[in-house]
């Protein structure tokens, strides 16, 4: 474990936002969410370093990418990529490729596409390239990308900074940037304990995006507020009102119930994509084993909508550009 300053300005002074334990695989170990005082940035903080982080992306956690589901969220990835000329073959990176499904959907839109991955336990991949190093580390410093894309995985890197500015170096004039983080401005990242801790690492604010891509020297395109790649149900609202309005204190990770995921993971052994299609049987004992819970599942999905309705839902698209000039 280690401890560190604020990737975005190098301040250390820092205030304690929640705690929670790694509830996918090692309940046992505890970590805090801090904030930078000085310009809202969130971070894990003291967190796993470069070589103890490997231990918390086991083979289980890319079983789920497999799930046939995700060539709808392939689809919609691909929509934000620039629009190229007929007959072109235009270029993309994949940072955080995992078993290489984006890359290979894109490809068969006439991309030439590579990618990045470094986690051992991702499927092996030989019909593309793929660097199997950190992002910045990449043996590659020219502009040579049409697009190079980052779905959910900012938040899971250990030096932001040093990504966006290799991202500005490898794009060429008028090149795109297009990625997805959660949002630490949403009631979901802030308070309801729905980022996945410890594997995000780092918590954006439009602000906070806006001043990393400002400074690595991109162009601020558009912001998009959606659940149409990945989504945060704002769960556990209910017990938020309860504590804040009844109790008048914080909403603390001991305040809630056992999650219906790991009540399913707990009842049949099953991980990923497995636990999260449960049948209905079960889906009804844990109601009444968990009656609020079952409530709470509502209340969600209406207080989701008004978070969409006002941008402050808990996943944020951005997209960059390279000025052409």
């Amino acid at each position: 474990m280690e401890n560190v300053a604020c990737d975005l300005c190098g301040g250390d002074r820092l205030r304690i936002v929640y705690r929670q334990p790694d509830h996918l695989f090692f309940p046992d170990r505890w970590f805090e969410v801090v904030e930078c005082i000085g310009c809202g940035l969130g971070f894990v903080n003291p967190r796993p370093t470069r070589a103890e982080i490997a231990e918390y992306y086991p083979a289980q956690f890319f079983a789920s990418f497999a799930h046939h589901s995700h060539l709808a969220r392939y689809a919609a990835e691909a929509k934000f990529l620039p629009r190229v000329s007929p007959g072109a073959k235009p270029r993309l990176l994949d940072i955080g490729c995992a078993n290489g499904d984006f890359p290979r959907f894109v490809r068969d839109l006439g991309w030439q596409v590579e990618g990045v991955e470094v986690s051992s336990n991702a499927d092996p991949i030989t019909d593309f390239p793929v660097y199997r190093t950190d992002f910045p580390a990449i043996p590659l410093d020219e502009a040579r990308y049409e697009a190079i894309t980052a779905w959910a995985v900012l938040e899971h890197v250990h030096e932001p900074t040093a990504y966006f500015r290799k991202v500005s170096r490898l794009l060429k004039p008028g090149g795109r940037f297009a990625f997805l983080v959660t949002n630490f401005d949403s009631l979901s990242s802030r308070a309801l304990f729905r980022e996945d801790i410890p594997r995000h690492l780092y918590f954006f604010t439009p602000p906070t995006l806006a001043r990393y891509i400002d400074e690595s020297g991109l162009v601020l395109a558009s912001l998009v507020h959606s659940r149409g790649i990945f989504e945060m149900v704002p769960s556990n609202i209910l017990y938020y009102a309860l504590c804040r309005y009844i109790r008048h204190r914080p909403l603390r990770w001991e305040d809630l119930p056992e999650s219906r995921y790991d009540y399913i993971r707990r009842k049949t052994g099953a991980h990923g994509a497995h636990a999260a299609h449960p049948t209905l049987l079960m889906d009804l004992r844990y109601a009444m084993r968990h009656p609020m819970a079952a409530l709470d599942r509502i209340a969600a999905k209406l207080f989701e909508r008004w978070q969409l309705w006002a941008r402050r839902y808990g996943v944020v698209i951005c997209i960059a550009e390279k000025p052409s000039s």
